[in-house]
């Protein structure tokens, strides 16, 4: 099936797919720091530039965007239907890099959490993937 936009509305559309301050990565800080969690965000110095990183803890979640990321038997991490080989690279290249980042973190030492975008779909998600996490790594505060 073609794709139903032009090559330049299509343009536009993936230039607004942003890579640091998603909806759901806010709102997954929000949680935590109501938590009393305190994090840094995108630490260059480590491996993929974590979106939060937990020092205190030795701690790293990624939130990863079900379609970009693939997460297995999510109906988000679907595949184009046009220009489908360059897709299918383009996942297995993501998908990878995110292999490789979680083995050097290990390898530095760190703790690495994932968490899928349609696990944060709603605030009660939301503070149940907060309430995990916290209890993954330890913390006893509750919010």
């Amino acid at each position: 099936m073609p794709d139903f936009l032009s090559p330049r509305e299509r343009s536009e559309r993936m230039s607004r797919i942003r890579s640091r301050d998603t909806s759901p990565e806010l709102a997954l800080r929000r949680a935590l720091h109501a938590r009393g969690l305190r994090f840094r965000v995108n630490d260059r110095r480590l491996p993929g530039k974590p979106d939060i990183v937990l020092p205190r803890f030795k701690t790293v979640i990624l939130v990863h965007g079900c379609f970009w990321h693939r997460h297995e038997g999510c109906k988000v991490a679907s595949t184009p239907k046009s220009n489908t080989a360059f897709w299918e690279d383009k996942f297995a290249r993501n998908v990878a890099r995110d292999v490789r980042n979680t083995s050097d973190l290990n390898a530095l030492g760190w703790n690495v959490i994932v968490v899928w975008e349609c696990e944060l779909a709603s605030q009660r998600k939301v503070a149940e993937a907060a309430a995990r996490i916290a209890v993954d790594i330890g913390h006893q505060r509750q919010a």
